[in-house]
């Protein structure tokens, strides 16, 4: 694996081992493994942004299983997650506050000169880029609906 993040990954894993973190461990091992699982689809080892790819695909997985878990009331399992999630945000870029969010969503309507509920797909491929994956896109596509909504209102609802 020749990424950064993959290294240090693997580097991790080892220590977590050797320090028997057994939670660490499984979760850096599955992290690993999917890697590796992506390098053999891709057919070369992944580069830094297929690294961070995977690892939000990781990332959603948890956050998902955490609703589900949720809604059977299964806290323990709630805490599991929560916890393999919070290593795995260890290797992601911090994600975008509200207000720069709110920032880089305002540019977006204006290049895409949206003014309605109906251009939400313009702005979403304006905006999706210029957050690199550091925000994510069920969280986006609320602020650019509630936004675009709020200016539909405010335009008498065009």
């Amino acid at each position: 694996m020749s990424s950064e993040t993959a290294a240090r990954i693997v580097a991790d894993m080892t220590a977590a081992m050797k320090s028997r973190n057994p939670l660490r461990t499984q979760v850096l091992r599955g992290l690993k493994s999917d890697l590796k699982y992506y390098e053999i689809e891709k057919g070369s080892p992944p580069e830094e942004e297929d690294c961070l790819k995977v690892l939000r695909g990781a990332q959603k997985k948890r956050r998902d299983a955490i609703a589900l878990y949720k809604q059977g009331g299964r806290a323990d399992l709630v805490d599991k997650e929560t916890a393999e999630l919070a290593i795995i945000g260890e290797y992601l870029p911090a994600e975008f506050s509200d207000a720069e969010l709110a920032s880089v969503i305002e540019g977006g309507i204006s290049e895409a000169k949206a003014l309605s509920s109906a251009d939400i797909g313009r702005v979403m491929k304006i905006v999706m880029p210029k957050l690199a994956g550091r925000a994510e896109g069920n969280r986006v596509r609320t602020a650019v609906a509630d936004r675009l909504a709020a200016l539909q209102a405010a335009n008498g609802g065009a």
